[in-house]
């Protein structure tokens, strides 16, 4: 695990120093922001849509017994901003994007078109895995951006229709406990969420072993050990954020 833990490091590291080497793979990187983005996009609304609901739910029961309905709103949209949005933003792209990529690059692995490229002297983390972290985190950041909006208006059809909020009170208390660095958090999340499951689906692609049933293997590892390190990941951010950035109170 140490060992294997070094080399995704060592990979990572070599990626980061490809962002900035040139050429960049332009015609790659649209393709895989295409790609990637048409995968993503309806699952990420769909699952957004029972997040910020039951996010609504949860909190318009507790903040009634507290006697704090004004509250509703300001509650479920810092839960969906901050939470809620990175999460399943970041559960999509590694799921759906990462698992993809993680195939596409195996497939290319047990194929030795990897070891091909690099006999004629082109590096395959330039040209096949710089483009898909960079694609991945754009489309993280503006997918984070999508499962917001869907969340809070969710939150809201089932705050209001369902528990029979005031529609006047729970769009009126949105700045209340909210504040922008909220939203910047959130979407740094979704950047570094992005970045991870790119990175990882990449390594473990361009290291698979034993054929198709190799390649399927590294897929599941991709999509496990992104889900790991995205958790704990988040509460570090999450903990950071709350020791440099004041909380607003009411």
């Amino acid at each position: 695990m140490i060992t294997q833990a070094g080399h995704f490091f060592t990979f990572s590291l070599d990626a980061m120093r490809g962002l900035v080497r040139r050429p960049f793979q332009v015609r790659e990187f649209v393709q895989q922001a295409w790609f990637i983005s048409s995968v993503s996009i309806l699952p990420a609304a769909l699952v957004a849509i029972p997040f910020g609901a039951v996010i609504a739910l949860q909190l318009g029961s507790l903040v009634r017994q507290l006697g704090a309905q004004s509250f509703t709103g300001a509650a479920s949209v810092l839960a969906v901003v901050r939470e809620a949005g990175p999460i399943v933003t970041a559960l999509i792209i590694a799921g759906a994007g990462g698992s993809a990529i993680c195939a596409d690059l195996g497939a290319r692995k047990i194929r030795e078109e990897l070891d091909a490229m690099q006999v004629l002297g082109i590096d395959p983390i330039q040209r096949l895995v710089v483009p898909r972290v960079v694609a991945a985190m754009l489309v993280a950041v503006l997918l984070n951006g999508l499962v917001n909006v869907v969340g809070v208006a969710g939150g809201y059809f089932f705050n209001v229709v369902l528990q029979g909020g005031t529609p006047g009170a729970y769009l009126a208390s949105f700045q209340a406990l909210g504040q922008l660095p909220d939203l910047v958090v959130g979407e740094i999340k979704a950047l570094v969420f992005g970045a991870v499951a790119a990175l990882v689906a990449s390594y473990k692609g361009m290291t698979a072993r034993g054929g198709p049933k190799g390649v399927g293997d590294a897929v599941n590892q991709s999509v496990v050990i992104t889900f790991m390190l995205l958790f704990a990941l988040n509460f570090v951010i999450t903990a950071i954020y709350f020791q440099v950035v004041p909380q607003k109170g009411t």
